[in-house]
């Protein structure tokens, strides 16, 4: 019996990169201990729970997206937010869950409509955020804790700032 340590998935939107074209499908890897302790290390992380931490680790852990040579910080923040969260929930039960929370995450997905139809480069006028859009997730499930491996969500949820 050999042990998987590389994932396929493909995002629920994708990601639209500079030059309009469309990534959906890629690859994760398992994570190690250093994927979720250099990110710590970065000066722009406040702490565990700074959301920024979710973007640098997943940026180490995927490998690929779809035609892209590189996944960088850029790339996952450059995601929609149907496809971060996807993305959160397939590192928690990849590293953290079971065969069959994967298979469950994987059917759930397979049953889910694709959103391709949403996905367009936005006009200039609508490039730049709305006022009080929510902050970023919280990182990915088991950094730093034993929290079980996260159920798909919804939505987002909106992440409290801690007082530094």
């Amino acid at each position: 019996m050999s042990l998987t340590t590389a994932y396929e998935f493909t995002l629920p939107r994708g990601y639209v990169d500079r030059h309009g074209e469309l990534h959906r499908t890629g690859r994760m890897r398992l994570a190690t201990a250093r994927d979720e302790l250099e990110p710590l290390r970065d000066p722009t992380v406040q702490g565990p729970d700074d959301p920024r931490l979710t973007v640098l680790i997943l940026a180490r852990v995927v490998q690929s997206l779809g035609t892209l040579d590189m996944v960088t910080p850029h790339e996952i923040e450059g995601l929609f937010a149907a496809d971060l969260a996807f993305l959160q929930d397939f590192y928690g039960v990849i590293n953290f869950g079971s065969q069959e929370e994967y298979e469950e995450l994987l059917a759930m997905q397979a049953q889910s409509p694709p959103l391709i139809g949403a996905v367009a480069p936005a006009p200039p006028a609508a490039a730049a955020p709305a006022a009080g859009a929510p902050a970023a997730p919280a990182a990915p499930a088991g950094v730093g804790a034993s929290a079980p491996p996260p159920m798909p969500r919804a939505r987002i949820e909106e992440v409290p700032r801690v007082p530094a």
